[in-house]
């Protein structure tokens, strides 16, 4: 398989990736459009963003921001704080629609109406995509490499190490099978270092509000287990201006960074940058010439559903 290779004296490349959702999160999966959601998308852009621009000019590091499109129509003087900073931005749907509750048409539509608005308000088109949600449908796949993105961070098929996503055909009674690995290089996400899923509170479907300690213990762990047993390691975290902006969540965040600038050969880099590092070898070539097989199978009548 390909691997990174990292600039000389370089032993892990660390994106401390921000997903700016600022108010779309809120409005296109939750559909909480009410004054009080809003409020707390407004802080993300006004308090979170400024305090993570500050903290990232502190220490000298470039990040990667995935941005809705709905954000900079919303808040274009907050991303233009980030452009100005020499941030990386990423693509994120237009207002941070789920693909799976939307057809393949409205899909692609919305990924071109955010291209639309980067191009009208920043002047750039990333060439990244992150999946709101996280999620892929049977066509995101499809969408990515038809829009010509140079690499994707939304799936897990691995933890710290970069790899090309296959396409799998779903067999519910024989097994599946790997089909066609896609020329487009996955950066893995990991819900283990998205800040929002234990620190965010939303009434009704999760508490958040967990102790910090036990976040800041987590990720310095898990950079850890990558900075001493995985070679050519690539750290991926993500958090939100509006969760990780919180003053107790600047603190221990704050401390992760300083754990990792205490260790040698550490490079803090734009997912653009460390995509950069990638060297494919035959298997990987391979892989990529062989049959499309996405094809998926019926789930059989008796399986329940979920």
């Amino acid at each position: 398989m390909g691997y990174l290779k990292l600039p000389e004296g370089k032993k892990i490349a660390v994106n401390l990736g921000t997903d700016f959702d600022a108010q779309s999160l809120w409005l296109g999966g939750f559909n909480k459009p009410s004054p009080s959601y809003m409020s707390r998308g407004e802080y993300g852009a006004e308090v979170g963003v400024p305090r993570l621009l500050e903290l990232y000019e502190k220490y000298d590091i470039k990040t990667t921001w995935f941005t809705p499109g709905h954000t900079i129509d919303t808040f274009p003087g907050a991303c233009e704080a980030v452009a100005e900073k020499g941030h990386e931005f990423g693509h994120h749907g237009y207002f941070h629609e789920n693909p799976t509750l939307i057809d393949a048409g409205t899909e692609e539509e919305l990924v071109e109406r955010a291209f639309d608005t980067f191009d009208r308000r920043l002047g750039i088109r990333p060439v990244g995509y992150r999946s709101p949600y996280w999620d892929y449908s049977d066509s995101t796949l499809d969408i990515v490499e038809k829009f010509g993105f140079k690499y994707d961070s939304s799936l897990m098929g691995r933890d710290l190490e970069a790899y090309r996503p296959q396409r799998w055909a779903i067999d519910w009674e024989n097994g599946n099978t790997a089909g066609k690995a896609s020329h487009v290089l996955e950066v893995p996400v990991s819900w283990y270092l998205d800040d929002f899923p234990p620190l965010g509170c939303v009434t009704g479907i999760q508490t958040g509000q967990q102790d910090t300690e036990t976040i800041y213990r987590r990720w310095r762990d898990i950079f850890d287990y990558g900075y001493e047993r995985v070679e050519n390691a690539v750290f991926t975290s993500c958090v939100h201006p509006q969760t990780i902006g919180q003053p107790h969540h600047m603190m221990w965040y704050e401390k992760l960074i300083e754990h990792m600038v205490g260790h040698d050969g550490v490079w803090f880099a734009t997912l653009d940058e460390i995509v950069d590092c990638w060297v494919d070898d035959e298997e990987d070539h391979r892989k990529m010439a062989l049959p499309d097989i996405r094809t998926t199978a019926e789930r059989p009548s008796y399986y329940p559903d979920f």
